[in-house]
């Protein structure tokens, strides 16, 4: 039997933001325009969802 190949891996990890990592804040405060410490707050608080990471950083 071959093993098949799936994305459920990638689109998990693609759903997170890592904070530890400085390349994945270094993007998502790119991306929305905060700084990294406020990324790392906002993986604090909310937790690493991209979504709830994103809504939390466009609310002042």
């Amino acid at each position: 039997m071959a093993n098949t190949q799936t994305t459920r891996g990638r689109n998990q990890d693609r759903a997170r933001v890592a904070g530890g990592q400085d390349h994945e804040v270094r993007y998502e405060a790119g991306k929305t325009g905060a700084s990294e410490t406020d990324v790392r707050s906002a993986v604090k608080s909310v937790g690493n969802s991209r979504r709830k990471v994103e809504n939390k950083l466009d609310k002042p």
